[in-house]
């Protein structure tokens, strides 16, 4: 009965995970480095005396910020799933903030379901770079074209192969991906790369974002972004943008609107 009483009171909770990636080696758990997921994996289970792992929504890549990245965990905890954000947040490394905790059903997983997301890639082009904004852009001076950038970007939009802006060395069991709108605009002296899709390759927003910028330089045309979906040939696209300039903006679920 024990063990049944147990079971009933298990519970998931979902968490909106905000961080500073600048000191961590990525999202996912690591033999030699600190991670993310590894924080959190420690501070829950120090807060509730049992050992928990969180399950993550996007294995962001070492040196990449997030606004809304989403996990989350298994408890037998009575604690009211409303109030893991504060509990976390005390104890927490200052770079990582629970934005909002909140009850789910037990077999919602974040990796299988309907889902969109929004990457935003920032670049600082100016004469000069800019103290306060080397962790959370990339710099160029070189003067770019956000306008050809926001032609090119309108043939990423749809459902299409895109192995050309896939890395090389990642396994995937299919490379198609759909993409819902991709936008490109300036905020004083930076240019937003904003893209939504139902998910992503491996790199796939930095090349991306390597390849428009390219495209603002003038050594490609917009339409040849077009040809270089067609390929399915990563040779054929721009260098892999620093991962300082990512973050992942934004998760959206179509059944969970609580955290939307």
């Amino acid at each position: 009965m024990e063990v049944a009483d147990l079971k009933k009171q298990k519970k998931r909770v979902l968490l909106v995970v905000a961080y500073d990636g600048t000191n961590y080696c990525g999202w996912q758990v690591q033999p030699n480095g600190i991670t993310i997921e590894g924080e959190l994996n420690r501070c829950l289970s120090e807060l509730l005396g049992e050992e928990i792992k969180v399950i993550g929504a996007s294995r962001t890549d070492s040196g990449v910020h997030a606004l809304g990245n989403i996990a989350v965990f298994d408890t037998t905890a009575r604690m009211p799933a409303e109030k893991f954000t504060y509990a976390l947040n005390q104890r927490l490394p200052e770079d990582i903030r629970i934005q909002k905790s909140c009850q789910v059903e037990a077999d919602f997983h974040p990796r299988h379901c309907d889902s969109k997301k929004t990457y935003e890639y920032r670049i600082y082009n100016a004469e000069f770079p800019m103290p306060l904004k080397r962790l959370y852009s990339h710099f160029t001076y070189v003067p770019l074209d956000e306008g050809k950038m926001q032609e090119a970007a309108k043939y990423l939009v749809g459902e299409q192969d895109f192995k050309s802006f896939c890395a090389a060395a990642a396994v995937v069991e299919t490379t198609v991906r759909t993409i819902y709108e991709a936008s490109v605009f300036r905020e004083g002296k930076e240019i937003v790369i904003r893209i939504s899709g139902s998910g992503f390759l491996y790199n796939m927003v930095r090349i991306i974002a390597g390849t428009l910028m390219g495209v603002g330089r003038g050594n490609l045309e917009p339409v040849q972004v077009k040809d270089i979906i067609e390929k399915c040939d990563r040779s054929f696209a721009g260098p892999t943008a620093p991962a300082c300039g990512l973050t992942l903006y934004k998760y959206e679920f179509p059944d969970i609107a609580e955290i939307s």
